[in-house]
C-alpha cells in the first residue's frame, strides 16, 4: 500500500526527520546511568571461637562497608562486616560471644543499555540487601562455626550522554481551544464586565511580562 505524504512549501530552513529546524536544536552534554550490574552471592564462613562451643544461642550481621572500581568489563567491590555468635560453652554452664570480621571481593558484570562505551571511574554501589545471617551451625569437628551469610548489591556506572532538545522562541505558546461564551447582560454591565475584563486582561498582561522580564514595570 503506497501512502502519499503532503509537503510543505520550502523555506529555505534545513530540517530533520519529523519537520524540526536543525537551527533549533541544541545539543546537551550530561551525565547519566550507561552501565548496570547485580549480584546476589551467599558466603559461607567459618569461625574458630576461642571455647570449644555446645550450642549456638544467636548469630546477627553489624558494620557492613563496601566501595567499589571498575576493572575492564566488571566492577569489582571490595568490603567487610563484623559476625557476632552467642553461644554456650563448658556443657551449657557458661556463655560468651564471638566477634570477627569478614572481608570479601565481589566482581560484578556489567550491562550496557547502548552498547559497550567507553566510560569513566566513576561507580557507585548501593547495597540491596545488607549481609544477614541465613543459617548458623556448629561444625562437624565440633569446634568451629559455619555462618551462611547472603548479600545483594547493584552497581552503576556513569558516563557522559549527548541529548538533542528542540528550543522555541520565548513568545512560543501551545495552542489552546477556548468554546465562545455568549452574555444577555445590558449594556451597563456589559461595560462594566468590559472594563473588568481589560483591568483583568491587562493584569495577565502583567503577570506573563513580569515573569519575561522582571526589571521592566509598567509605571
Amino acid at each position: 500500500m503506497f501512502t502519499q505524504w503532503a509537503l510543505p512549501a520550502y523555506d529555505g530552513v534545513k530540517r530533520v526527520e519529523g519537520g524540526i529546524a536543525l537551527k533549533r536544536l541544541r545539543q546537551i552534554v550530561t551525565k547519566a546511568v550507561v552501565a548496570k550490574g547485580k549480584k546476589r552471592t551467599e558466603d559461607r564462613v567459618t569461625l574458630c571461637p576461642t571455647n570449644k562451643p555446645t550450642s549456638i544461642l544467636g548469630c546477627w550481621v553489624i558494620n557492613h562497608t563496601c566501595s567499589a572500581k571498575k576493572v575492564g568489563k566488571f566492577v569489582e567491590v571490595s568490603g567487610k562486616f563484623d559476625v557476632n555468635v552467642w553461644y554456650a560453652y563448658s556443657n551449657h554452664s557458661k556463655t560468651a560471644v564471638f566477634s570477627e570480621t569478614v572481608h570479601y571481593k565481589d566482581k560484578v558484570k556489567l550491562h550496557f543499555r547502548d552498547g559497550e562505551v567507553s566510560v569513566g571511574d566513576d561507580v557507585r554501589v548501593r547495597v540491596i540487601q545488607e549481609p544477614n545471617c541465613m543459617e548458623a551451625v556448629i561444625s562437624p569437628c565440633g569446634t568451629k562455626f559455619e555462618i551462611v551469610v547472603e548479600r545483594e548489591i547493584v552497581v552503576e556506572v556513569m558516563g557522559e550522554m549527548t541529548i538533542c532538545i528542540s528550543v522555541h522562541p520565548l513568545d512560543f505558546e501551545e495552542e489552546w481551544s477556548f468554546n465562545d461564551e455568549s452574555s444577555s447582560s445590558s449594556s451597563s454591565s456589559s461595560s462594566s464586565s468590559s472594563s473588568s475584563s481589560s483591568s483583568s486582561s491587562s493584569e495577565g498582561r502583567y503577570v506573563l511580562e513580569s515573569s519575561s522580564f522582571p526589571d521592566e514595570r509598567p509605571r
